[in-house]
């Protein structure tokens, strides 16, 4: 299933990778889409929205 994030705390490359990582962490077969100029993140996968939530904080990013 398709889900949107708004993400924020992401500046640069480095941290678009850092949070596609995140979600990789949790699901390995997720595919994530990071637009660092409006901070949307879209991810497909089946894991619950509030484990991917999660995955983002720990990374040290704002989600919602």
């Amino acid at each position: 299933m398709s889900q949107k994030f708004q993400v924020s705390g992401m500046s640069c490359d480095h941290c678009a990778g850092l949070v596609k990582g995140a979600v990789e962490t949790i699901d390995p077969s997720a595919q994530v889409t990071v637009d660092l100029e409006s901070g949307h993140v879209d991810v497909v996968s089946e894991h619950p929205r509030q484990d991917i939530i999660a995955a983002i904080e720990n990374a040290g990013y704002r989600a919602a």
